[in-house]
């Protein structure tokens, strides 16, 4: 069957907007470093630092559990208790002064994490990798640290020859699953978070950073005389009950009687024990109403502050190099799918693909484990119980052979040895009871020489 030029014309017409719209993405997306450890290159363009002879040493692996064992594979830690330092540099610099800056990464902390950082810096081009170390300057710090019950996203940024921190709160995620974490910061100074391709935190680096502010309060404004900054009131109106009991809290127990053995003159004057007022309902309050007067909680006006400056800059970044400068009690954290770009829509595209494509293989991978672990635990604790009781049974047969011997062993007196004969006479010593002192010291010394 032959298809017609027009309709083939009219099928590519149509296709044509969207073949445009994919190559688009591609020729307009700058990315300026990608990684995701599937091949056995990654040591030529990961660098370890020289600064420390013992900073624990990464490898590539796939993990425990994974969706894939070639696209699973990412840089992991390997070495409990330790520093960890290494960096690569970009395929080219970004300068985002005009542009956006996307920087993605997944982090899998299948180890369960007690204490350790998972994020990355980005770094400027005097960076030097040989001596990368945790002062070494950088430009931008993204990503989840935890330790303990404290579980947070750290973004930082050097401005002025400072760290400045995020105001505002991004938690982490804290199982042993791949998680996917976006930064994406725009000309205009705003920015983005996202984990798992989902909006975390956003807002303005002016505003949610430790910046000089824009505006302060005048310190010269004070609060006016007749501000009424008290919301409620007591309700002049209302009257205690007139049957309400506000004391006494506590009375004498009407139960309690006076013991038969009391003596005043010893103990003192008897009292009968306290016991809660059943009937006793607190100190009576008026009920409050709201302040017809109430004006709300009084703050200073905003006035310029003379100390800002306007930072056109604010956002923007020279960047040649990324690294991973950490510290962790058990490891095991796998670090994949590094990408820095300029493209939000290629940091997306690149996110399904190798994220949320494998997200549920990776489940499932996870919940054979745990299948595994479980029935093995259950294997181990049986087979030491069963040996626990095979010991038992062997010291029980052991007792029970060393008392058998027991009883059935006769004493055989030697030849010289005389066996006492049995005799029906009390003891010596009872005989004696009744004999005066003389008596008893005489028999005393007569059984010694014998």
């Amino acid at each position: 069957m032959k298809l017609s030029s027009g309709i083939f014309s009219g099928r590519l017409f149509l296709l044509l907007p969207l073949l445009t719209s994919w190559l688009s993405l591609y020729v307009l997306a700058d990315v300026y470093l990608q990684e995701k450890f599937s091949d056995d290159t990654w040591e030529k363009r990961w660098l370890q630092s020289k600064h420390k002879d013992d900073l624990g040493a990464f490898k590539v692996s796939p993990g425990k559990f994974y969706a894939d064992e070639i696209e699973s594979r990412g840089l992991q830690t390997s070495q409990h208790a330790r520093f960890y330092a290494i960096s690569a540099k970009l395929d080219t610099p970004i300068d985002n002064t005009e542009k956006n800056l996307v920087v993605q990464f997944s982090v899998k902390h299948e180890q369960n994490i007690d204490c350790g950082g998972g994020y990355v810096k980005l770094l400027p081009p005097t960076f030097d990798q040989a001596d990368f170390r945790g002062d070494s300057e950088y430009n931008i710090m993204f990503g989840p640290d935890i330790c303990g019950d404290s579980r947070k996203v750290h973004f930082i940024i050097h401005h002025d020859g400072e760290n400045k921190l995020i105001k505002k709160k991004i938690t982490a995620p804290s199982d042993q699953l791949t998680h996917l974490y976006t930064l994406i910061i725009k000309p205009d100074q705003t920015y983005t978070v996202l984990i798992d391709s989902k909006e975390e935190q956003s807002g303005k680096l002016e505003e949610d950073f430790e910046f000089t502010p824009k505006l302060i309060d005048d310190p010269e404004a004070k609060k006016p005389d007749d501000w009424v900054d008290t919301a409620t009131i007591e309700d002049s109106t209302d009257k205690k009950p007139d049957d309400w009991v506000d004391g006494p809290e506590l009375i004498d127990d009407p139960d309690a009687t006076k013991p038969e053995d009391w003596d005043d003159e010893m103990n003192g004057d008897w009292e009968p024990p306290q016991i809660a007022n059943p009937e006793y309902k607190g100190v009576w309050k008026p009920r409050h109403i709201p302040n017809p007067d109430y004006k709300g909680e009084w703050k200073a006006p905003l006035i310029p502050n003379p100390d800002y400056k306007e930072d056109p800059l604010l956002h923007a970044f020279n960047t040649a190099y990324i690294g991973f400068d950490l510290w962790q009690v058990k490891s095991g954290t796998i670090f994949d799918n590094i990408l820095i770009t300029d493209d939000t829509e290629y940091a997306e595209k690149f996110a399904n693909e190798t994220f949320v494509e494998y997200r549920e293989a990776e489940r499932d991978a996870k919940k054979k484990l745990d299948e595994i672990e479980s029935k093995k635990f259950e294997t181990d604790v049986g087979g030491k119980k069963e040996e626990n009781e095979d010991e038992k049974e062997e010291e029980e047969e052991k007792d029970k052979g060393k008392k058998e011997d027991k009883s059935s062993k006769v004493e055989v007196p030697l030849p010289d040895e005389k066996v006492p004969e049995k005799s029906d006479e009390p003891p010596a010593s009872s005989k004696q009871e009744d004999d005066d002192e003389f008596d008893k010291l005489f028999a005393d010394f007569e059984h010694e020489e014998l």
